[in-house]
């Protein structure tokens, strides 16, 4: 089979498999009452060795979906004396407490139905279970090689390590099943890449051929991600997918959504009130309720939820609140899990920490702070609410701001159609190919066309070119001698196959790669943070990032964990403080932590805006449009009416909506005298980065002045100094331009690029992050990139790593994908260009333009500047 399935309701089953073991189903039977959702289609599935990708809400059984026709097969093995000591099963996760948590959650299914077995008479082993990852210790990897697990639950990172492990590996030969757990977080970055091939090469070297099962809460476009999972195989010169059964029952959970605003009036409101009613909303919603998750954007707002909770009512929140999130300590993060599962804990606090299906127990209510920025990620986080079967997930999103309150309504509205935005799965890594090519060397000799062939049958590498795979050869077998100067050397042997002449082979260099590589795998870039000690007994608090740093002196207070501390000196990578339980901080932003709108639900509100636009057209009333909003949106009065009036505005002063087929550039000069050129582009800050670059660098050629960039995800701005300028002649010009050529030129010399190398570099192996067991700091791995971009673009502005850095920067970072698809919409005019100057900005160019007219703007004057420009555009409307 190479087609992608997709199972309806006539391929269910309300009965385990007959040939299950009669203890297994006599262990269910009593257990459950009945199969759940995805269970009725995967246990038949997966015990006849179907390929499956399983969606399933949370808290429907999914794992045990996956898992249970495996447990029977080991069991049965056991049975009849074949269980040996070899690994069976690979779970693979993205996140370490995740793999604890299956590990736990595996303990008693594995007792119980050896129990059961017993009971009935059959003498059946122990089927074990571990987890593998970088937390293991020696002791633990010394067993696991003595007496393999039959179960191996790990992350991508060990995955790779495991596969070259000497004697480990070998344990993995007759592997029969393989399990990517939340695939949808894994596919859409580089670690995905990273586990798409070290996946064929596990079945390169198995001598079996494993079934594939994913698992995920949320997944689009659903059948691409199914042909991530299970790859490509050849088919005479052509290859194929493997082919994938679908079972999809997201849709089978029910949820309760409103997006709730605090005031009425989200402009004239004093911004400190609408502050106070929105915590005051949120703390009678928690009071309601008996377990309360909330989620904010960042650890910054995460932070400040929790030390508002407290100061603002005392009497209810004080041990029975917790923060959760990536940069306190492990330890702080697992008491919190623990609190929240035990029943300690009323509310939860955390940014996207508690995104994925760690253990967390009952929650039965998920507030939002503003907009999650993706319908997908919206959906997994309501999700963590109702967990049990059959019960409605609850989830309110609380805004404070019309961008957000916009994001929010069309957000819900899709995730109860379950239209989720497509993740996009990068392609063709040459970083994360020049690793596998180390690994793969490391392993055994390999003859490049043979090794071209394995590569290829990834997902993720099945269209790279032959031209690029024997760049990335060349660059790793050290075949530059100006890269030796740089001391970057070869890693791998390439040289004529002995075994097949006139052919290729590559192999392991040096005893020192196989060290290089096990030491320095992966995907994550290494980040610069300081570890926080509380000085006199140095415990370990959590961690900031050196931007953060940068802005503490002597003296100031803020707040890491939900507590407050008081910085007091640095010293090397560790930051000593004092705990400051009675001192009031001031949060800082953390750095670049902001999520970007996804491109598919940005459309969707240029759409919802057109649809309201067209009701304005036709005469209705503020009244009658609300009234629209209650019949197919789930929202409160205030944001109804908030929503109303922000599109009216904007409609009735310009006459012109922005939406995803009509875009405005708007002139206007800011109180300094420069000309703010606003393009009204509603379609997410990746899209709107690479367009924003592209027309800033015509717009400077053409003025022959640097240009100013202000780049949110609802349009950007572009700032210079006043003058005439033609911008229909110019966005013309862009219709004719090679757009990636163009934005390559526009990031070659900016920090981005820089720091985008040195993370190639670390992958690629080029940059070695840790060697002899000293760990190179970011600082000085940023350094030697320097050094090294030059050199590369000396030997080839289209070097391997070169190359894969603007491909990162172009189609990850940004989206230049659809920032063409935009130019090409222009060009034909399926794209609507409206070009005009304004002496006030209209209220869609509102928050852009005060974006840009300073770098701190208070939340007070930005509030107070936003009244002012309203109470403007109002006087011009009303005249």
């Amino acid at each position: 089979m190479s087609a992608i399935t997709f199972l309806d309701e006539s391929d269910a089953s309300d009965e385990l498999p007959e040939e299950y073991e009669p203890y297994v189903k006599e262990w269910f039977y009593e257990k459950f009452d009945d199969l759940t959702p995805p269970q009725r289609y995967s246990f038949d599935l997966i015990h006849e060795n179907k390929n499956s990708l399983i969606c399933a809400p949370t808290g429907s059984g999914k794992t045990l979906s996956a898992f249970l026709s495996t447990l029977n097969e080991l069991f049965k093995r056991g049975d009849a004396g074949e269980l040996d000591d070899k690994v069976y099963v690979l779970y693979v996760s993205p996140l370490r407490a995740l793999n604890n948590d299956i590990h736990r959650n595996l303990e008693e299914p594995l007792e119980e139905i050896k129990a059961k077995a017993q009971e009935m008479g059959y003498d059946v082993p122990e089927v074990r279970a571990a987890v593998r990852t970088g937390d293991t210790t020696d002791k633990e990897k010394a067993e696991m090689r003595e007496s393999p697990p039959h179960i191996l639950i790990t992350t991508p990172e060990t995955l790779g390590i495991v596969l070259n492990a000497p004697s480990f590996g070998e344990s993995l030969k007759e592997i029969e099943y393989v399990i990517t757990d939340e695939i949808h977080s894994l596919c859409e970055n580089k670690r995905g890449s990273h586990l798409s091939l070290s996946l064929e090469r596990l079945q390169e070297m198995a001598e079996t051929d494993p079934t594939r099962i994913g698992l995920s809460a949320t997944q689009a476009p659903i059948d691409e991600i199914a042909k991530y999972l299970v790859g490509y195989e050849w088919n005479g010169d052509d290859l194929v997918s493997r082919g994938c059964n679908v079972i999809d029952v997201a849709a089978s959970k029910d949820m309760d959504l409103s997006v709730r605003t605090p005031v009425d009036d989200l402009i004239r409101t004093d911004p400190s009130e609408t502050r106070g009613k929105a915590y005051q909303m949120m703390h009678e919603m928690i009071q309601e309720h008996e377990s309360t998750l909330i989620f904010t954007n960042t650890r910054a707002a995460t932070e400040r939820v929790v030390k508002t909770l407290k100061d603002q009512y005392p009497d209810h929140y004080e041990d029975n609140i917790g923060a959760h999130h990536s940069s306190m300590s492990r330890e702080k993060r697992f008491e919190v899990e623990e609190a929240l599962k035990q029943g300690n804990l009323d509310v939860a606090v955390t940014s996207t920490s508690l995104e994925l299906g760690i253990d967390i127990g009952y929650i039965d209510l998920v507030i939002q702070m503003g907009s999650p920025k993706g319908v997908a990620r919206g959906v997994q986080r309501i999700g963590r609410s109702g967990h049990k079967l059959g019960e409605t997930a609850k989830g309110r999103m609380v805004t404070m701001d019309r961008d957000d309150a916009l994001e929010c309504t069309v957000l819900l509205r899709n995730a109860k159609d379950d239209d989720l935005d497509r993740v996009r799965i990068p392609r063709n890594c040459l970083d994360v190919l020049s690793q596998h090519i180390v690994g793969m060397g490391c392993r055994k000799k390999w003859n490049v066309d043979e090794a071209f062939d394995v590569i290829r049958r990834s997902y993720t590498f099945r269209n790279v070119e032959r031209e690029d795979y024997e760049e990335v050869l060349k660059y790793v077998a050290g075949e530059y001698a100006d890269l030796e100067d740089q001391h970057v050397y070869g890693k791998i042997w390439l040289g004529e196959d002995d075994d097949n002449p006139g052919t290729q082979a590559f192999g392991r260099r040096g005893k020192m790669t196989r060290v290089i590589y096990m030491t320095n795998i992966g995907t994550i870039p290494d980040e610069s943070s300081y570890k926080v000690l509380l000085r006199g007994d140095e415990s370990y608090v959590g961690s900031l990032d050196e931007e953060f740093l940068d802005r503490l002196t002597k003296g100031d207070v803020f707040t890491l964990g939900g507590s407050t501390y008081q910085f007091q000196y640095a010293r090397g990578m560790k930051v000593y403080v004092d705990a400051a339980p009675d001192r009031s901080p001031t949060v800082p932003s953390w750095y670049s932590e902001m999520l970007p709108l996804s491109y598919d639900l940005a459309c969707h509100i240029g759409e919802f805006c057109g649809r309201i636009e067209q009701q304005l057209e036709m005469g209705f009333s503020e009244d009658e449009i609300v009234e629209w909003m209650y019949g197919g949106y789930y929202l409160d009065e205030n944001t109804a009416r908030s929503l109303t009036r922000y599109v009216a505005e904007q409609y009735r002063y310009m006459d012109f909506v922005p939406t995803d087929t009509r875009i405005m550039v708007e002139q206007v000069t800011d109180d300094e005298g420069k000309l703010n050129v606003v393009f009204h582009t509603i379609f997410g800050r990746r899209v709107n980065d690479a367009l924003c670059r592209i027309f800033a660098r015509l717009l400077s050629k053409r003025i022959g002045s640097n240009v100013g960039m202000v780049v949110d995800d609802h349009g950007f701005v572009l700032k210079c100094p006043r003058r005439p300028i033609d911008f229909e002649d110019m966005i013309q010009d862009a219709t004719e331009l090679d757009l990636r050529e163009t934005l390559k030129r526009a990031v070659r010399k900016t920090e981005l690029m820089k720091r985008r190398f040195r993370h190639v570099a670390g992958r690629a192996l080029m940059i070695i992050r840790n060697y002899k067991g000293e760990q190179k700091s970011v600082g000085k791995q940023q350094m030697k990139s320097h050094f090294l971009l030059a050199a590369c673009e000396e030997i080839d502005p289209e070097f391997p790593l070169i190359k894969e850095t603007y491909r990162e920067i172009m189609e990850d970072a940004m989206d230049i994908d659809h920032a063409e698809d935009v130019i090409e919409g222009i060009d034909t005019g399926a794209i609507e260009l409206e070009i005009v100057q304004n002496e006030i900005p209209s209220p869609f160019a509102h928050n852009l333009v005060l974006q840009g007219q300073s770098d701190v703007i208070m939340l007070e004057d930005k509030q107070q500047r936003l009244e002012q420009l309203h109470d403007q555009v109002m006087e011009r409307i009303e005249e």
